[in-house]
């Protein structure tokens, strides 16, 4: 990934837009590819910030966000239930194929925690 333009290089690259150099000329002398002094002086057209786009998907909109009351409900009903048993259930019920691993970390996320007992079973917490 690549890294981001400060603040400062992002303003003096819009301050030599505007005083009517080209966006190679900038580009140039701010030793940045042409790329990407015209995908700035776009975003700057279109937000009127210079600030970066935010990255990576904003929380609670995964794919198991909508079913996050579901499992929660399917949890404290059966807290001995398998994450391979939940995922089976969602696909069942709500066709959403899923890998245990990641209804594990939703539910740890929401502060399930599984503690296992002496007999070799299991109890979740929250």
């Amino acid at each position: 990934m690549a890294n981001l333009i400060s603040a400062d290089l992002r303003t003096r690259m819009m301050r030599g837009v505007a005083s009517g150099k080209s966006m190679r000329a900038v580009a140039r002398q701010f030793e940045v590819a042409p790329s990407t002094a015209s995908r700035l002086v776009h975003h700057v057209e279109a937000t009127g910030s210079i600030d970066p786009r935010p990255h990576g998907r904003a929380p609670g909109f995964g794919k198991l966000g909508p079913h996050r009351d579901f499992l929660i409900e399917t949890v404290t009903a059966r807290p001995d239930i398998t994450m391979p048993q939940l995922a089976a259930i969602l696909l069942e019920e709500h066709r959403v194929k899923v890998a245990p691993s990641s209804i594990s970390r939703v539910l740890c996320a929401l502060g399930f925690t599984y503690k296992k007992n002496a007999a070799g079973g299991g109890t979740r917490a929250r």
